[in-house]
């Protein structure tokens, strides 16, 4: 389903046809967690849901799907690392939306994450408008 942009280019959060844009966080920061989700939220997006680690966040897909828009994947996680989550929710469906969120030195990470099916990245420290323009050009 297509998002709807702003006069500026800038993703809405709703969808072409209605309702909301709804994104799966998974990150093992609560502060990212929650610096994300109140980005996203100021953009008309719904929080389908939140994990704090990769395992978590594979599981609550599996259970969201097929009402997940977006995903949103920290690279470095316990449990089960973004790349191997990446891997499982392009297992269950191969058209998922994923943007990985990294701190700046994982840049071989962030190159296999893209040739394993992600759309592209944000970078940590997470800046409020940089991560709504990086969301425009993902999901044009």
């Amino acid at each position: 389903m297509a998002i709807i942009f702003d006069e500026n280019g800038l993703p809405t959060g709703r969808k072409v046809g209605g309702g909301h844009y709804r994104v799966l966080i998974v990150d093992d920061s609560q502060f990212v967690i929650k610096h994300l989700s109140q980005i996203f939220m100021s953009r008309d997006f719904e929080i389908a849901g939140t994990a704090t680690n990769g395992r978590e966040g594979v599981e609550l897909y599996k259970q969201l799907y097929p009402n997940v828009d977006l995903v949103t994947l920290d690279i470095t996680m316990p449990e089960m690392d973004g790349i191997e989550a990446l891997k499982e929710i392009k297992a269950i469906d191969p058209n998922a939306t994923v943007v990985m969120v990294t701190a700046i030195g994982t840049a071989e990470a962030v190159k296999e994450a893209i040739k394993l099916g992600a759309k592209g990245y944000l970078v940590k420290p997470i800046d409020r408008e940089k991560v709504i323009e990086r969301l425009a050009q993902i999901l044009k």
